[in-house]
């Protein structure tokens, strides 16, 4: 792995990203701030400095546009999504920052695929591995009141090249309760 001891969860997503993206170079990314906001130098050039920056940066050096989105509207959409990941899964959130964010996802993802409708985007690998560390505490039960979330999840975990070392999350498919 390229990124060294230390440096934050965003430079450890964005070395996924490579990979599952199929770049073989192995950036070495430092960090900058209390934040520990991932930084890529680019060879002699400016250094690019931000999760989204650098991953829309990546998926354009592995010539993959179309996870950046297709139409303009989708263009949008994922940029929307990508703001979202850095603005409010990068901060330390709360048990109640959490059922937030969870609340609103699911009631978003109620009648969508991925979070650009139906195409699989940047956005969607960005926020699984910004909620990786969210869903795999949830209980049975948080998971049910999530069904939107957990489906969504479920499927980006198995899309090809995502996953990589990261854990397995378990979804059951047959409920243990009844709301009787």
């Amino acid at each position: 792995m390229a990124v060294a001891a230390g440096l934050g969860p965003e430079a450890e997503e964005l070395v996924l990203l490579e990979k599952s993206l199929g770049l073989t170079k192995g950036n070495k990314y430092g960090v900058q701030g209390e934040r520990k906001s991932p930084v890529l130098q680019i060879n002699n050039g400016p250094s690019l400095t931000g999760l989204a920056t650098i991953a829309t940066h990546l998926v354009k050096q592995a010539k993959k546009e179309q996870l950046l989105g297709k139409t303009a509207e989708e263009k949008a959409v994922v940029q929307q999504w990508l703001e979202y990941r850095v603005t409010q899964i990068a901060l330390p959130c709360t048990k109640e920052d959490t059922r937030v964010i969870l609340k609103d996802l699911n009631l978003y993802l109620e009648d969508k695929v991925y979070l650009a409708r139906n195409n699989f985007t940047l956005a969607d690998i960005l926020m699984y591995y910004g909620l990786h560390h969210i869903i795999i505490d949830l209980t049975v039960q948080e998971k049910e009141k999530y069904l939107n979330v957990s489906r969504w999840f479920n499927h980006i975990q198995h899309y090809p090249g995502i996953r990589q070392h990261l854990s397995s999350i378990i979804f059951m498919k047959n409920r243990l309760f009844t709301n009787a």
